[in-house]
């Protein structure tokens, strides 16, 4: 069988730069009908093109020694040596081809590095097997190229002599790409950082910041969802969050956490949902206008066994422990496994990955939450990337309870997926927070402490009223206003209310 690789004009919305052909995954794409978003978009030059190749706009434009020569092989030979590696696009290429163009494919190189990659992929990724005999003895290649990607334990195949150096596996398998600005913000060594900073504090301080910390990223974490939840329930999903890292993360445990953070469970399902779910608006007549949709009730429960699958390779590997966070807890939400709370829990898996891989000390929770809710639209600019594009390949009808039902197979766009742009994304937000919101809790603890006993040195009186002086003196603009001067601290002689003023602006000077 052959394919028809004609020559196009547009591709998926964008128009081709002049005198260029598809070729790689587009051209593959194209040829084979297949439903999935070419997020890496490559065309090949009738003309000589400086330095083998440049960008246009989201164009990757070759010179033209690469133009292929129109047939399968060729296509699939260059995606794999030249194009980032989508295992989304793979996948559906796979199904989509035939099986005897594969075979034949690998069979006219059966020890060549090319073909032995794509048995591996297609073996893994469809989990057919293909009628072919192991692969000689040869020297094994690596899956991914560890120059380009972040890579994880790697495991012998011996089938397809093929070092599977995966994030994941067929069922749930994340792939992040090696940046400058990852390999920038991995050489920052935070979790280093933190330990210095915790060396020269004392335990004391450590804890009350630890404290804070936590109640700032549980709050955050309910405002991003729109909510202000009553201080009861911030400080049961406070807790729930300081357990972080203590128990393996399996259906168990997501379940246990589920019920803590609804805590009333007669209205909303605990545990995976058995129905559908999305996020948007409605229509007037409360039709559904979703802007995206999670996966299919149905595939929920293999896609989080991948998923857990997944996060039990990583935890044993070398994979950087921010990485593995970003590819445990945006695969969740991507997943959105649960009725309601998805985006709480997939904000308290960032904090199990990162104490479970020790990267937070113990009983120190990163606001991350915090960070996110300041930066809430390149939050969600990361989230609409990864999920706008699948939008199209999801086709759904309106339900009369106002939910929404998928009609066709869509497990696979939840289960490979690019996660870079949101590894990113938490890196960031965890610098932030080891670099500004850690060191300033703790500053401003300090400064607190020495103006609460300045105050007691001044003016001997409880805890709490100079505790509350503190405050009133600080939200004041550094004295204390003539309401409070006149009705609570009346006792005070003006001497000490500008005593105490003193010692509650030098505490604070330059804060």
């Amino acid at each position: 069988m052959q394919l028809d690789f004609a020559e196009a004009n547009y591709f998926q919305g964008e128009a081709l730069p002049d005198g260029t052909r598809l070729i790689g995954w587009a051209a593959l794409v194209q040829a084979l009908a297949v439903k999935a978003p070419v997020r890496w978009l490559s065309c090949v030059s009738e003309k000589h093109v400086g330095g083998s190749r440049r960008r246009e706009g989201r164009w990757e434009i070759y010179d033209r020694r690469y133009r292929a020569d129109g047939t399968f092989a060729a296509h699939l030979t260059f995606a794999l040596r030249h194009e980032a590696i989508d295992l989304l696009v793979l996948k559906r290429v796979f199904d989509a081809v035939p099986t005897e163009l594969l075979t034949r494919f690998i069979l006219a190189t059966p020890t060549g590095i090319v073909s032995r990659r794509a048995w591996f992929f297609y073996e893994t990724l469809t989990g057919k097997r293909l009628d072919l005999k192991d692969a000689p003895v040869v020297t094994a290649v690596d899956a991914l190229d560890p120059d380009i990607y972040h890579t994880g334990e790697r495991k012998m195949s011996l089938r397809h002599r093929v070092w599977d150096n995966l994030l994941g596996n067929g069922a749930f398998c994340p792939t992040i790409r090696k940046t400058d600005k990852l390999r920038a913000l991995m050489a920052l060594d935070l979790a280093g950082r933190v330990r210095t900073i915790i060396g020269r504090t004392s335990a004391r301080s450590i804890a009350r910041a630890a404290s804070f910390l936590l109640l700032a990223d549980s709050r955050a974490s309910f405002e991003i969802e729109g909510e202000r939840p009553a201080a009861s329930r911030l400080e049961r999903w406070g807790r729930a969050v300081l357990e972080a890292g203590k128990r393996p993360l399996n259906q168990t445990e997501i379940y246990r956490l589920h019920r803590i953070l609804i805590g009333d469970d007669r209205f909303t399902e605990i545990g995976y949902r058995s129905a559908g779910v999305f996020l948007g608006s409605r229509t007037h007549d409360n039709d559904p206008l979703p802007e995206f949709i999670g996966a299919r009730a149905q595939d929920v429960p293999a896609l989080m066994t991948g998923l857990n699958q997944c996060n039990n390779r990583l935890r044993g590997s070398d994979v950087d422990a921010v990485l593995q966070a970003a590819a445990i807890s945006f695969g969740f939400v991507y997943v959105h496994p649960l009725a309601d709370g998805n985006g709480r829990l997939h904000r308290c898996l960032i904090h199990h990955v990162l104490a479970e891989r020790k990267f937070a000390p113990p009983g120190l929770v990163f606001p991350v939450s915090a960070v996110m809710l300041e930066e809430i639209d390149a939050y969600q600019k990361v989230l609409k990337a990864h999920s706008g594009p699948l939008m199209d390949l999801i086709d759904w009808r309106p339900l009369p309870n106002g939910n929404v039902e998928v009609t066709n197979e869509t497990a696979d766009l939840y289960r490979f997926y690019d996660c870079t742009d949101a590894a990113e994304f938490l890196y960031g937000c965890v610098q932030r927070t080891v670099e500004e919101n850690l060191p300033k809790e703790i500053d401003y603890l300090k400064r607190y402490d020495e103006a609460l006993a300045g105050i007691m040195e001044a003016v001997e009186m409880p805890d709490r009223l100079a505790q509350d002086l503190i405050m009133h003196v600080r939200q004041n603009g550094g004295s204390l206003g003539s309401k409070r001067r006149s009705r609570e601290f009346a006792a005070l002689r003006d001497d000490e209310v500008s005593a105490i003023e003193a010692v509650v602006n030098t505490a604070f000077a330059g804060f």
